[in-house]
């Protein structure tokens, strides 16, 4: 199989962008075989959301513990024989860990977002010498106000819902992506909601083929429909573990997935349809602001016959 040339910008800007030979994925369900993880070694507690300035101000993470709880993380993925490539560590970047944020990765190739927080935009030029060093092309760079990559949710093949809540992506931001995007092709929502959500990823996130974890409580009723009308079945995620992060799973493929321990209800639905759920205790680390999905960026992912 050929392999695909590193580039700063592939994207054929009229759409009909070729899709990558060796990485990527069509959807975020698929068999993940590759994950791009970031190293918890210079991690900070920052105020970057409301939760995580709460938990700052009353019970500040251990820090020492978080980065235990990302080693029983990157185990678990090891344990799935999932390949973990990593961003390599800089001093001052202090939530690298969160490694869905600074880009996304499509069928096409990466996208390098536009990350809000000063503290954080170095990230984007990191994520972009990862790339280069693995030899996945950029498929583009966001230069519109800005966007961050726990805001991008492939929900199935050639739809994907765009969050936008106005603090950490901005309308402008999610409005290019979603105009890449049409133009390849593909279905698109943009989802509107409250900054106090921070991002898309934190209330809806795909688990398998039209089974999607959704909060009710917090999510907008137009968004549910519109998955229901798709033929998505829902698992609702209470309120309250939704903002432990409870919704914010990564799925593995093969009905297998790895879920927050604080999950609960979401863990005994997953369990009794059968799914191999295994549970990482994250409490600690989400106190800086995001959860499993937002600490990992699959890179490739193989359809399943």
């Amino acid at each position: 199989m050929a392999q695909d040339a590193f580039t700063l910008r592939r994207r054929s800007v009229n759409g009909g962008t070729p899709i990558l030979s060796n990485w990527g994925f069509r959807n975020e369900t698929d068999l993940l075989t590759d994950v791009l993880l970031g190293s918890p070694a210079h991690l900070y507690h920052r105020a970057t959301s409301s939760l995580s300035r709460k938990y700052l101000r009353d019970n500040p993470c251990d820090i020492q513990t978080a980065q235990a709880q990302h080693a029983e993380l990157a185990s678990a993925y090891r344990h799935h024989n999932v390949n973990i490539h990593m961003l390599d560590p800089e001093p001052e970047l202090t939530m690298q860990v969160y490694s869905r944020d600074s880009s996304v990765m499509t069928p096409y190739g990466a996208i390098i977002t536009a990350m809000a927080n000063w503290w954080r935009r170095g990230e984007n030029y990191a994520a972009i010498r990862a790339y280069e060093k693995l030899g996945v092309p950029i498929y583009d760079m966001v230069t519109a106000g800005t966007f961050e990559g726990g805001d991008f949710n492939v929900i199935e093949e050639g739809c994907v819902l765009i969050g936008c809540g106005g603090a950490r992506t901005q309308e402008e931001g999610a409005r290019q992506v979603a105009s890449w995007f049409k133009a390849e092709g593909w279905e698109v929502r943009l989802a509107f909601f409250d900054e106090y959500y921070v991002h898309i990823d934190l209330m809806v996130v795909p688990i398998a083929e039209k089974l999607t974890a959704v909060c009710l409580d917090c999510t907008d009723p137009g968004i549910v429909d519109w998955l229901k009308a798709k033929g998505h079945d829902i698992i609702d995620v209470p309120f309250r573990q939704t903002m432990e992060l409870g919704c914010n799973l990564m799925s593995l493929g093969r009905d297998r997935v790895i879920v927050p321990t604080a999950s609960t209800t979401l863990s005994e639905n997953l369990k009794a349809r059968g799914f191999d759920v295994t549970c990482v205790e994250t409490a600690e680390i989400s106190k800086t602001g995001g959860g499993i999905h937002c600490m990992a960026q699959a890179l490739r992912r193989e359809k399943v016959a």
